[in-house]
């Protein structure tokens, strides 16, 4: 009787052991499952945008980037695989995109072949669909952020946050010195004035439509002239024709010169050459492509372009 005890108590052990050993490998099959989902997670992050929540790569390697941001990613050490032809020609990104190919909205077997993780660009384009289904997409409206939050912006989209956002306070501060010392040589009052040529017209420009103005009127604060503000502050920019440029130019005229295919031949005209601002030698030429974006690296560029000009060597 009590062998037969013991070999009942022997059996019921063992078929513990066993159910025991199933549930630890069972639950070790989760735990190996659940590490498997976390790590997969991780590799993605949510970019709230305004128009919803949209999930991107947690660190982007492939990026095609389809307008205005380039300089942005390039900043922000992203690397960039296809790009929109106005950043190809801008020659302040030729170092960084040289061998890039260019891409436009409707190349979409050519992006396919570019194998990106991720497309930024603006909402305005058509194939919006068709991209988000080549890879996760990110479109911005142009002018919903101001220009130093839509930096930030797109270092959200990368998971780049904290390093756009020390760039941001950084550039702010560097721009804000800036302004003191230029008022400080040419006047509290001194009126500057933004224009760019194009098909024999001129264009004044407002606060926020790059060529630098953000930087002159935004970040150092310095003033434009009333009859420029009373026709291109609101809409961004106002087109004149070329003689009449000297009744709406300030103390200074920063000049973005686009000279290919353009007829710059105004530079030697007697009308322009009797505007006050030219005959003092207070007009700053800079160059179109450069002047064209307001990307956190242009915007560098433009703020060493506008000490240069007003303080030189001082």
């Amino acid at each position: 009787m009590k062998k037969w005890l013991l070999a009942l108590v022997a059996v019921l052990v063992l078929a513990l052991a066993a159910c025991s050993g199933s549930d630890g490998e069972k639950n070790s099959g989760n735990s190996s499952e659940d590490k498997k989902q976390t790590e997969t997670s991780s590799d993605t992050i949510i970019y709230e945008s305004s128009k919803g929540p949209i999930e991107v790569p947690a660190n982007p390697e492939r990026v095609v980037v389809l307008s205005s941001y380039a300089g942005d990613l390039i900043q922000l050490g992203v690397n960039i695989v296809g790009v929109d032809s106005w950043s190809a020609n801008n020659p302040n990104f030729e170092e960084q995109l040289k061998d890039v190919p260019v891409v436009s909205n409707e190349d979409l077997e050519k992006i396919i072949e570019l194998e990106p993780d991720l497309i930024i660009g603006l909402d305005n384009i058509n194939n919006a669909d068709k991209l988000k289904e080549i890879a996760p997409t990110v479109l911005f409206t142009y002018g919903e952020y101001d220009y130093l939050q839509q930096h930030i912006e797109v270092g959200k989209a990368v998971n780049k946050e904290a390093e756009a956002t020390a760039w941001v306070e950084d550039f702010k501060k560097r721009a804000a010195d800036l302004g003191e010392k230029i008022k400080a040589k040419i006047g509290e009052d001194a009126t500057v004035t933004v224009v760019e040529n194009y098909e024999k017209q001129f264009y004044l420009f407002g606060d926020n439509w790059g060529r630098g103005t953000e930087i002159l009127y935004q970040a150092m604060g310095l003033k434009m002239p009333q009859k420029v503000q009373d026709v291109a502050l609101e809409p961004g920019y106002f087109a004149i024709s070329q003689e009449v440029l000297g009744d709406y130019a300030g103390d200074f005229i920063v000049m973005s010169l686009v000279s290919e295919g353009q007829d710059t031949s105004f530079v030697d005209a007697d009308w322009y050459n009797e505007i006050d601002a030219v005959k003092n030698g207070h007009t700053f030429v800079a160059d179109g492509q450069r002047f064209y974006f307001n990307d956190a690296l242009s915007l560098d560029y433009q703020l060493s372009f506008f000490e240069e000009s007003f303080l030189g060597n001082n």
